[in-house]
């Protein structure tokens, strides 16, 4: 099948519904034109909180200019995420957010086309591939992680994960030996990024938007001039294996699909690592008992500090990869996920028409009380097989489900336990004396003081 071929009913342009069709609904929204848009990002956990206890696990709303409906709990996440009726669409969902800068990247495709994508992509994230961008994370991270032993005392962590982060996706999506350009690509992502949450929605002389518009151009430059070389080489980065990568048909992606997936991927690997690796850090500081026992399991592994960390060693992690679990379910990294729907539906005995804003919300099904006891507590052992057994499979979402799964799961777990492992093996954190971190919830979590910790050797 061509990809030409391949229509995808989320790219047909759909009305919202008329505004009293979802009046049957209960809810609340707001103040005229803006809605319940600014409750939303000053408490975004707290506002579901509240409109669910007063409203119920199906509610209206207005926020971003539109009415819209959010959905909570388990049951909504596995409708939606799962989504086997093939009912709702994620371009159209995300659309409106990532589209200006990140368009088709596997978020904002659908159904057949999405499929297709995913898995030419997926050639990028086989064992081989995960095996070469293991041996550069390690290497990336074991420098960094030196450097801060060696400069012991305060420090931000969130700004330095950030830009750790920044550098391990340049390494291990681009290649070693990018040169002298990497400056400048990590850059325009950053701007890429940050105008992908920005309030103006224009690229308007001056504003975070017209610099992220910038970025993407340059990036596309970049990319659009490497490909050719990438495809002549045999390069083991992410980069180099979609270069190489083919459509069922045998055709090699186009360039504007390298570019797009390429920009998507570096950008969905980035913020979120920073986020859930920053919350995890967060965590072991605040529960120095946790921290002993994750240190206690890498001095298990019998490995010298300077020796590389192997998938074998990140097998024998169970507890480190529990905590980090644990971390994104108190702050998952995407606390709302956005879709709307290209069809009429029916949940909780409402009826639903086509056309109609949606959000499901990962952070409250992650904090309700009757499927995780005592939620505001840190506790790794909510992720032992037993504890699993009994919960549904859908009360857990950090990285979505469905056919739009993070495609990146293995590689956010591989860089986690290869972080822990360096980490904890060298350094001992612990918070400020006398500060709290207080996190800013949407749209993707961090603390908003940078996270003030001590760092010292490990003893």
């Amino acid at each position: 099948m061509s990809m030409q071929s391949v229509a995808s009913p989320a790219t047909v342009g759909l009305t919202p519904p008329r505004r009293n069709s979802l009046t049957h609904i209960p809810g609340d929204e707001g103040w005229p034109v803006i809605g319940k848009t600014l409750d939303v990002l000053a408490d975004p956990k707290g506002q579901v909180e509240r409109q669910a206890a007063k409203y119920g696990l199906v509610y209206r709303s207005h926020i971003f200019g539109e009415t819209s409906l959010v959905l909570l709990g388990p049951e909504a996440n596995e409708l939606v995420l799962f989504d086997q009726a093939k009912q709702f669409s994620s371009a159209l969902g995300w659309g409106r957010i990532l589209g200006l800068l990140f368009p088709r990247g596997l978020m904002l495709l659908d159904f057949d086309e999405h499929r297709l994508h995913r898995r030419a992509l997926s050639v990028a994230f086989k064992s081989g591939p995960m095996k070469s961008y293991l041996a550069a994370l390690d290497t990336g991270i074991a420098q960094r992680v030196a450097q801060w032993k060696a400069q012991p005392g305060p420090m931000l962590f969130y700004p330095a994960m950030k830009q750790l982060t920044l550098d391990l996706a340049a390494t291990s999506f681009l290649g070693a030996n990018i040169g002298p350009e990497v400056d400048e690509i990590t850059r325009a992502f950053v701007d890429m990024v940050a105008a992908s949450v920005a309030v103006i929605r224009k690229p308007l002389p001056g504003t975070a938007m017209a610099r992220g518009v910038r970025g993407r151009e340059r990036i596309v430059a970049y990319f659009s001039e490497q490909i050719p070389i990438r495809r002549a080489r045999d390069g083991e980065d992410l980069f180099s294996q979609l270069c190489r990568a083919t459509h069922e048909d045998g055709a090699l992606l186009s360039t504007q699909d390298i570019v797009d997936h390429m920009s998507f991927l570096m950008m969905a690997a980035h913020d979120t690592l920073t986020s859930s690796l920053t919350s995890f850090v967060a965590e072991l500081a605040a529960n120095p008992q946790w921290q002993a026992k994750l240190r206690n399991e890498v001095a298990g592994l019998g490995i010298a500090a300077d020796q590389p960390t192997t998938s074998d060693n990140l097998e024998a992690m169970p507890l480190s990869e529990m905590a980090f679990k644990e971390a994104m379910r108190l702050r998952p990294p995407v606390p709302s996920i956005p879709r709307r729907a290209i069809r009429d539906f029916t949940f909780k005995g409402y009826a639903v028409p086509a056309g109609t804003m949606l959000g499901i919300n990962p952070l409250y099904t992650h904090h309700m009380p009757e499927i995780w006891p005592d939620p505001e507590t840190f506790d790794p052992l909510r992720f032992t097989d037993e504890a699993q057994r009994g919960r549904h499979r859908y009360a857990w979402v950090p990285f979505g489900g469905g056919a739009h799964m993070c495609i990146g799961l293995h590689f956010a777990y591989m860089q986690a336990k290869c972080f822990a492992r360096h980490f904890l093996q060298n350094l001992d954190v612990s918070l400020e004396p006398g500060t709290r971190p207080d996190w800013q919830m949407w749209p993707i979590p961090k603390p908003r003081d940078g996270l003030r910790v001590v760092l010292k050797p490990a003893g």
